[in-house]
């Protein structure tokens, strides 16, 4: 059963909000992909904050018309799910993943804004490490230098304690 047209526009307007706060849009056929299989991608996709819809091309061309994504128009051919992330790792990574694991699952194009890419730029992206990884990797090493010059200023008055341990052992030992 089709859509009305007050529908098709409160998808296209759903669509549109996403892409708004989207850096990066995934492209990728899923022809004859068991049930099963896209609800567990949809699991994924929802667990890493990405937006995933299988969406009318039409529509689809319709909500990233006015877009920094509108150079993905001429990619949009066949059954296609759609990708959408404020995180440009994040939905690369779940659909790469998804597809290496199914081959029915094919990705055909990516974008991030006003840049089209192909299939091996999306793996390529899906290889690199997520912001959260990137900022942690970051913390770790700013952290590391004050870190050690706490240490190595602790290590003062433990000495000094270590000392007076042995004197004090020391002294005990010949009373005896």
């Amino acid at each position: 059963m089709g859509l009305n047209l007050e529908q098709k526009q409160a998808v296209v307007a759903e669509v549109s909000g996403e892409l708004a706060k989207a850096q990066a849009v995934i492209l990728a056929e899923y022809r004859s992909l068991p049930v099963g299989d896209m609800t567990e991608l949809r699991r994924k996709a929802r667990g890493s904050g990405v937006y995933l819809r299988v969406l009318k091309n039409t529509l689809a061309r319709r909500a990233i018309a006015d877009t920094p994504f509108k150079g993905l128009a001429e990619k949009m051919v066949g059954p296609l799910a759609y990708g959408i992330s404020s995180d440009p790792v994040a939905a690369a990574k779940v659909l790469h993943e998804f597809a290496r694991d199914n081959e029915k699952f094919v990705i055909k194009a990516g974008a991030m804004p006003n840049v089209v890419m192909s299939a091996k730029e999306v793996a390529a992206l899906a290889k690199m490490p997520s912001r959260q990884e990137l900022l942690a990797r970051l913390l770790g090493t700013l952290q590391a230098p004050v870190a050690q010059f706490v240490r190595t200023l602790n290590e003062v008055p433990g000495k000094f304690a270590r000392t007076l341990a042995a004197v004090r052992d020391e002294k005990e030992k010949q009373a005896a």
